[in-house]
């Protein structure tokens, strides 16, 4: 019996040593591993929380460039991290590195296109939350740990956009050694497996992975998306047998041996149990050390822990909590209420529905929020945790704190900078929308303006050009508007201008454009083939409407309008020159009588392409000297001697000839020439006179026309005074459509004017104008003479005779000499002899001929021949 009990002695003696054994190596191990797995656990921390601030920059500014994110990347590298570079990567693409020396093989990386990293990024974008990823392989060489924040900013309308990714590249070397990974190896066998924080998939990618096939002591190494497992083992493997294994078989060797002896071996045992005390104490104080490192690291880094009993709601806050919630740091105990006191009242919901939601489904802690302290301070807190239970006990929530009110501070500084600029940018836009509306419309009636429709004629071309597409134009161009601006002023002719774009823009659909593109000139285009019918019905309308009266300041206000209608089909009829064929029409209107409408035709652009033609040549004629001066002769009635010679205009064209002013005088009406042409023969006229003075040809005087422009021009008399004529020897005819009963103070004047040089005044063309008796005693002219319409029928029509006789002698009661036109017959000249005529013109004395054809002409005498 005494065999079995000291045989079972020894053998439960055996066991519970190795047992003791085991648990102490395991102890051990379990003091060095939780030690690494705290500072590891804090170093990945501090290192993304470096990066929010950034992510929360970057939000604000989602357009940075290179310098500003290396400007913002520089302040980080100056706290202490094991942080290497940081990358930014809009829409997965890294455009942005810091440090950029030694890291240029990063940028242009997709993370869609790298194997190693697309999964982690696309996760980053999905979940809105940071993804701690890794080990990788770096592009610009090595390994590391890549912290990816997804970054989101809302656009000007307040929509929010992905911008992609910052990310941030964490030495992996470093962070074991400065986790104490590398001063662990000495001792242990560590391997942490659980890449991209994925805990649950056994890929170990620190140290051997043979080490979680050999009964490893774990540790959880929380990450803030996922976590790590950390084993280790002693190096060697675990010893099975205690070191003291064969002292106790010994021992028990000694007792079986010598039972009668137990109080040695009691003595044994006690100093056995002894010594484990000291090496328990020992622990306890290396433990010890270890907290106080870790409190150390926590005081340095700022951050409160905190840890609550969710059972029992009893709270744990270290001093720096108490702090950061404004709470003596007593070591009292704390609660639930103390720190939901502290809330900011706008954050309280959100902040007890994150804290809530985490102890409800177990999922980590992330918030953000502010606390009022009892002095009235606002600070932002950051608050991250996670849930756990330890079997037998009650389920706990352990978490860390930290101040964010710097970062919350520099948000809202940025925050602000940004609505400052997104205001003033509003400002410019709205003063750039306001120039741009004010270049491309009429100010006075709100119209698009001539810009705004070259724009429009330009891009319908462009969009037209191979579809094709019609456009039709109307030219309208207001009567009477100058009369109206004259006499009732600029504001009356601003309200009729404004009427007129009023009844424009009513007798239009919404789809037509109507425009202002010169003082009375407007132009409306029609997108769309038009029938001629409906154009035309449209052109009528605004004639009608334009026709009525319109009051101003008590004034009745009368005008109409011209409109020139064309249309064409872009692809082969540019809009611009559509614009031109209205143009063209518009002319047409204004000289068939005005206060109507023309279609464009292609006669009417031949006529208009004659006439220009024809109006070149005569500017190149009056650079050429083309225009000459060809003579009539007048005779005394009586006597048939030469009393004078009227100097009419020849065009002598090089191609066409000798031109009589019916094949030119209009267009150069039209052009503004005619003064000039007037001065020229004039001059070569009183040239050609001295010419024939100087001859010895007696030619009394030399007639001249002269337009109503030329009586109009303010420095006619300084041009007489120069040209020195002799008094007497020129004669100024004028027709009589001047108006004579409404000469103007400007007219009136150069009249008396150059009479007052010795210039005749002849009144040409007499009776088929507006001159009454009063015009003739006012302008008191030296000569009246007969239209040639009047002279031609008196040959065989009495009244005819009658006609002239009356008017010549009411030119003799008034002291007026009168001269007979178209006199072609001698039959004629006995006739008008008789009733008193003066002077004869006409074919039956000559025709017109140059200077030196009248001088043979003079000398041949024969006219009195033929007569």
């Amino acid at each position: 019996m005494a065999v079995v009990v000291i045989a079972v002695a020894a053998g439960f003696a055996d066991y519970q040593n190795r047992e003791i054994h085991a648990q102490s190596q395991r102890a051990a191990v379990l003091d060095k591993l939780g030690l690494v797995r705290a500072q590891l656990e804090g170093n990945v921390y501090s290192n993304l929380q470096l990066i929010h601030g950034l992510v929360g920059v970057i939000a604000t500014e989602p357009y940075m460039g290179q310098a500003r994110f290396s400007a913002l990347s520089a302040y980080l590298f100056n706290q202490s991290s094991q942080i290497i570079n940081i990358a930014g990567a809009p829409d997965f693409v890294v455009r942005m590195v810091y440090p950029l020396s030694g890291n240029e093989a990063a940028l242009g990386l997709n993370y869609r296109d790298n194997a190693e990293q697309r999964d982690a990024a696309m996760q980053a974008r999905d979940s809105r939350e940071i993804v701690l990823a890794g080990p990788v392989h770096l592009v610009q060489g090595g390994r590391g740990f890549i912290g990816r924040y997804p970054v989101y900013y809302r656009n000007g309308t307040g929509e929010e956009r992905f911008w992609g990714i910052v990310s941030a590249v964490i030495d992996a070397d470093r962070l074991y050694q400065e986790s104490g990974l590398d001063a662990m190896e000495a001792d242990l066998s560590i391997a942490i497996s659980g890449r991209d924080g994925h805990a649950d998939n056994g890929a170990v990618f620190y140290g051997d992975a043979a080490v979680l096939d050999s009964d490893p002591v774990r540790a959880e190494v929380l990450l803030p998306s996922g976590n790590w497992i950390i084993s280790a083992i002693p190096n060697g493997g675990w010893s099975v047998n205690p070191p003291n294994t064969v002292v106790l078989r010994v021992g028990m060797g000694l007792a079986a041996a010598l039972i009668l002896v137990p109080l040695v071996l009691l003595g044994r045992l006690n100093e056995e149990r002894r010594r484990r005390m000291i090496e328990q104490r020992r622990r306890e104080s290396e433990l010890s050390r270890l907290s106080r490192r870790l409190e150390l690291a926590l005081a340095t880094s700022q951050v409160g822990v905190w840890e609550m009993n969710i059972a029992t709601g009893h709270l744990s806050w270290d001093d720096r909590m108490n702090e950061l919630y404004a709470h003596p740091c007593d070591g009292g105990e704390r609660d639930y209420t103390h720190w939901r006191d502290r809330l900011h009242p706008d954050d309280l919901e959100r902040a007890e529905r994150d804290f809530n939601e985490s102890i409800r489904s177990g999922a980590q802690y992330l918030s953000n929020y502010r606390i009022v302290t009892p002095e009235g301070e606002t600070r932002h807190i950051r608050a991250i945790g996670s849930v756990y239970q330890d079997q037998g006990t009650s389920p706990r929530i352990v978490g860390v704190n930290w101040d964010a009110t710097p970062d919350a501070k520099l948000s809202e500084a940025l925050l602000r900078a940004k609505t400052q600029a997104e205001a003033k940018n509003f400002e410019l836009e709205t003063a750039k929308a306001r120039i741009e509306h004010n270049a491309m419309h009429d100010p006075l009636t709100g119209l698009p303006n001539r810009r705004y429709l070259d724009e429009i004629l330009d891009m319908h071309t462009k969009r037209s050009a191979h579809d094709g597409g019609y456009v039709s134009i109307q030219h309208i161009d207001l009567d009477r508007f100058k009369q109206i601006n004259d006499t009732l002023g600029h504001a009356a002719g601003d309200a009729m201008l404004i009427h007129a774009a009023e009844v424009l823009r009513g007798s239009v659909r919404p789809s037509d454009f109507v425009a202002r593109i010169g003082g009375d000139e407007f132009v409306i285009l029609c997108i769309g083939e038009k029938s001629d019918a409906e154009l035309r019905a449209m052109a009528e309308r605004i004639i009608a409407a334009m026709r009525k009266p319109v009051s101003y300041q008590g004034h009745e206000c009368r005008f109409g309008v011209s409109i020139g209608i064309a249309g064409g089909d872009v692809s082969t009829t540019p809009a611009k020159q559509v614009l031109v064929n209205a143009d063209i029409a518009l002319y047409r209107a204004k000289e068939r009588g005005r206060n109507r409408a023309e279609f464009f035709s292609e006669e009417l652009q031949a006529e208009i392409i004659t006439a220009k033609r024809v109006a070149d040549d005569i500017l190149s004629g009056l650079e050429n000297n083309e225009f000459v001066a060809f003579y009539q002769p007048q005779v005394d009635a009586k006597t048939l001697d030469i009393v004078g010679m009227e100097a009419l205009a020849r065009w002598n064209h090089p191609i066409r000839g000798m031109l009589t002013p019916d094949a030119f005088m209009a267009i150069a009406e039209d052009l503004n020439v005619v003064a000039a042409i007037d001065k020229l023969i004039l001059e070569q006229a009183l040239a050609q006179h001295r010419k024939w003075k100087a001859a010895g040809l007696s030619v009394p005087r030399v007639s001249v026309n002269v337009s109503a422009r030329r009586l109009n021009d303010e420095g006619l008399i300084d041009t007489l005074k120069a040209l020195e004529i002799e008094p007497g020897t020129v004669s100024f005819e004028l027709i009589e459509s001047i108006y004579l009963d409404e000469r103007d103070t400007l007219v009136s004047f150069n009249i008396d004017q150059i009479r007052d040089l010795g210039i005749d005044i002849e009144i040409d063309d007499f009776g088929t104008g507006y001159a009454s008796i009063v015009s003739l005693l006012q302008l008191r002219p030296t000569r009246l003479k007969i239209d040639r319409q009047l002279v031609m029928p008196i040959t065989s029509s009495a009244g005819q005779r009658r006609l002239v006789g009356s008017i010549i002698e009411i030119g003799t009661s008034l002291g007026i000499e009168a001269i007979a036109e178209g006199v072609e017959s001698f039959e004629h000249a006995t006739i008008l002899a008789d009733m008193g005529c003066s002077a004869l013109q006409g074919y039956a004395i000559a025709r017109p001929m140059d200077g030196d054809a009248i001088t043979q002409f003079v000398a041949s005498q024969s006219w009195r021949k033929a007569s």
